[in-house]
């Protein structure tokens, strides 16, 4: 009996120690995952910035099944989509012809006149493609679809609320005062489709050669001690507070 109350107290000064060394340990793990929040820039050009990509600029001709060829409206719809290609295309143009369709060959002879207008505004026959589509409903009206590849700007998509705008405690952004997640989409979105050159978003264009003519009358008058300012014959006319006297 007196033998085994050394290795009673050794046993528990060993369970002792391993209870510490538990309690230790559990003390160093996390019960809750802590969120990052400094990865979320509070600047909205950051937040939703405009992306420079290429994307297909198309144009949709509605074509009958009892009528062939282009209405004039149409007519301009095309010159005016060969025009853009031949300024900032950066592929062929893509002709999708309806097959199988109530109005398939009415849409072929307009196909004639559409590749006859876009060959008269400058489009080589080797820029143009014809491919033929099928579509998925039949109750959907097949059209003519003319298209090419473009540079474009793009930013978004908007319209996402991963938090509430009010106050909350799950609501960080509230709290620390920093612009809820959705502020400046549309901004953005509204820039990148209102450029006419993306690429002026990026650098800046090359210099133009000045206007000649006005140069010339404004070193005449430098040169002869005149006024360079530019006289009108009647600058109060169209002034606000002479409307309806």
């Amino acid at each position: 009996m007196t033998k085994r109350v050394p290795d009673l107290k050794r046993s528990l000064r060993i369970a002792a120690a391993l209870l510490g060394a538990s309690a230790a340990l559990g003390a160093c793990t996390h019960t809750s995952q802590d969120t990052v929040t400094g990865s979320v820039p509070n600047d909205y050009r950051q937040r939703h910035p405009i992306v420079i990509q290429e994307a297909n600029r198309a144009t949709e001709v509605f074509v009958g099944h009892g009528r062939g060829g282009l209405t004039s409206i149409q007519r301009s719809d095309i010159a005016g989509l060969a025009e853009t290609w031949l300024r900032e295309g950066t592929g062929g143009i893509i002709i999708d012809m309806p097959v199988n369709t109530p109005n398939a060959r009415v849409a072929a002879d307009s196909l004639r006149e559409i590749k006859a207008i876009l060959a008269a505004s400058g489009v080589p026959p080797r820029g143009i493609t014809v491919r033929n589509y099928r579509p998925t409903d039949p109750r959907l009206f097949a059209t003519i679809r003319v298209n090419y590849p473009r540079i474009t700007a793009d930013a978004g998509p908007c319209g996402t609320w991963p938090e509430d705008l009010g106050p909350s405690i799950k609501n960080k952004g509230y709290l620390e005062n920093r612009p809820y997640h959705n502020f400046g989409c549309a901004s953005q979105r509204n820039l990148a489709a209102m450029v006419a050159n993306p690429s002026d978003l990026v650098q800046p264009r090359s210099e133009t050669a000045a206007y000649t003519g006005r140069r010339t009358v404004v070193l005449d008058k430098y040169r002869k001690g005149e006024s360079t300012a530019t006289n009108y014959p009647d600058p109060e006319k169209n002034q606000i507070s002479n409307v309806g006297k």
